[in-house]
C-alpha cells in the first residue's frame, strides 16, 4: 500500500500542506510538552515550599484535627445498646433457670440397650477380630506339639460327639 501524503484540506501544493501540517503538529505538541513542565515546575515549587517550612519549624506535623466528632444521634445508639445489654442479661438469667426437657442418662440407658441388642444378634461378639490378630504366634516346636493334642481340643460337631461318646463307653 501506497503511503503518500493526503492533505486533509483541498490544497494546491500537497508538498507545502504537508510542511504546514507537520509544522502545526509541532507546535501543537511543543504546548502540550509546555503546560505539562510548567505542572511539574508548580508541582515541585510547591513541594520546596513545604520542605523549607519543615526545616524551619521544628518539624511537627501541623495538620492536626483538633475538633471532636459529634454524632446527632449517639445518645439514641447508646441508649438502643444500653436496652440490648439488659435484654441479654435477663435472657441469660431465664436460660439458667429453665430444666432442661431431655433426660441425658435416659439415653445413655437406651444406648448401652441398644448395644447389648447389637450384641446379641451379631454374628461375632464385639472385638473378637482384634482379640484374634493379637495373640503371640507361636513357635515350630510348640505347633508340633499342638498338632499332637490337637484332636482332643478340636471343636466336635454333633455327630463326632456321638461317637466320641460310643468310644469312649466301648473303652
Amino acid at each position: 500500500m501506497h503511503r503518500a501524503y493526503q492533505p486533509i484540506l483541498p490544497s494546491g501544493s500537497k508538498y507545502l500542506q504537508e510542511k504546514w501540517d507537520r509544522a502545526s503538529y509541532h507546535e501543537h505538541r511543543r504546548k502540550l510538552e509546555e503546560d505539562r513542565l510548567s505542572t511539574i515546575e508548580r508541582d515541585n515549587q510547591l513541594l520546596l515550599q513545604k520542605m523549607a517550612t519543615i526545616m524551619r519549624t521544628t518539624s511537627r506535623i501541623d495538620n492536626k484535627n483538633e475538633y471532636k466528632l459529634r454524632s446527632l444521634n449517639s445518645e439514641k445508639r447508646q441508649r438502643e445498646q444500653l436496652r440490648v445489654s439488659q435484654e441479654n442479661k435477663s435472657m441469660q438469667e431465664r436460660l439458667k433457670l429453665v430444666q432442661p426437657q431431655y433426660d441425658h442418662l435416659k439415653w445413655h440407658q437406651d444406648w448401652y440397650k441398644a448395644e447389648k441388642l447389637m450384641d446379641h444378634i451379631a454374628r461375632y461378639p464385639r472385638g473378637w477380630y482384634n482379640a484374634q490378630n493379637s495373640k503371640p504366634r507361636t513357635s515350630k516346636s510348640s505347633l508340633v506339639e499342638g498338632t499332637k493334642n490337637s484332636k482332643s481340643e478340636a471343636p466336635i460337631g454333633k455327630g463326632e460327639e456321638a461317637k466320641d461318646n460310643e468310644k469312649r463307653g466301648a473303652e
